[in-house]
């Protein structure tokens, strides 16, 4: 008996005692199915599109989300699992960091209420790949396409500091008076960035803007990007330790999803 059809046109109809091989024939074809779906995938739409009972499928599913090749959000519904997230991570690593990391930054603005940030390397610079606005009439801008001195931002030393980016050579750029421009005093501020977790500035890249940033870990355990926040100095000054392990608790599931089955590296 042969297999039934897998990635296209309808398959077919629930057969008692299916063989291995049809079973995983029906597995895939629900895989490809969410995979290939533009929008998360509810569980009625896999029944009819599927052909196969609705006990049959919810077996399936769990299945499916147990191995990781798909998995079910809080609304009930699916999209491709963590496997398909790392396999992406090690050749599309910032698209798959942007779309893992989309709810997350959406959290950190509902709990903060400032401009929240997702960074990565690209080159020697930050380069800005995703934003969630303030919902304060008073924000930081948009910094997508502003190229910044990387030891001037919260999100910079970061990467700094997990020298996914090389301290530059020569003379430091100094944008305020409370810019870090001392090579030795870099060095501290990012072995203290190490050590806490997370990275702080006031007022280093502009008068009267702070920024916090923590990391997000890949494949290996390195640094694959940094969520930040930044906003009116005078708002987030003195929420710095809160604001800080609030990324540090976020990025840390975002790690996770990241790299299934491998232990996230914890600050040192």
């Amino acid at each position: 008996m042969t297999g039934a059809a897998v990635a296209t046109g309808a398959p077919s109809a629930p057969v008692e005692g299916a063989s291995g091989t049809q079973a995983l024939d029906r597995a895939a074809a629900i895989v490809t199915h969410v995979v290939e779906a533009d929008h998360a995938v509810g569980f009625t739409e896999v029944v009819e599109t599927s052909g196969l009972a609705r006990s049959t499928v919810s077996r399936m599913l769990a299945a499916l989300e147990r191995s990781g090749l798909l998995e079910r959000l809080d609304t009930g519904e699916w999209r491709g699992g963590p496997l398909f997230v790392l396999y992406a991570a090690r050749h599309d690593r910032t698209a798959q960091v942007a779309r893992l990391a989309r709810p997350v930054l959406e959290r950190v603005g509902e709990d903060t209420g400032e401009t929240v940030h997702l960074a990565v390397a690209h080159g020697d610079r930050v380069a800005h790949i995703d934003q969630v606005d303030s919902t304060f009439l008073l924000g930081a801008r948009d910094w997508s396409d502003v190229d910044v001195p990387a030891h001037t931002s919260a999100l910079g030393k970061v990467l700094l500091a997990w020298k996914v980016l090389p301290v530059p050579d020569g003379a430091l750029a100094s944008l305020t008076d409370q810019t870090i421009t001392r090579r030795a005093d870099l060095e501290d501020d990012l072995e203290q960035v190490r050590t806490r977790g997370f990275a702080v500035t006031h007022d280093e890249l502009e008068i009267g803007l702070s920024g916090l940033a923590a990391p997000v870990f890949g494949p290996g355990g390195d640094v694959v990007a940094a969520v930040g926040v930044s906003g009116p100095t005078a708002r987030l000054e003195a929420r710095a330790e809160e604001v800080g392990q609030l990324l540090v608790a976020h990025t840390r599931k975002l790690s996770r999803q990241l790299t299934p089955g491998h232990h996230t590296k914890e600050p040192r």
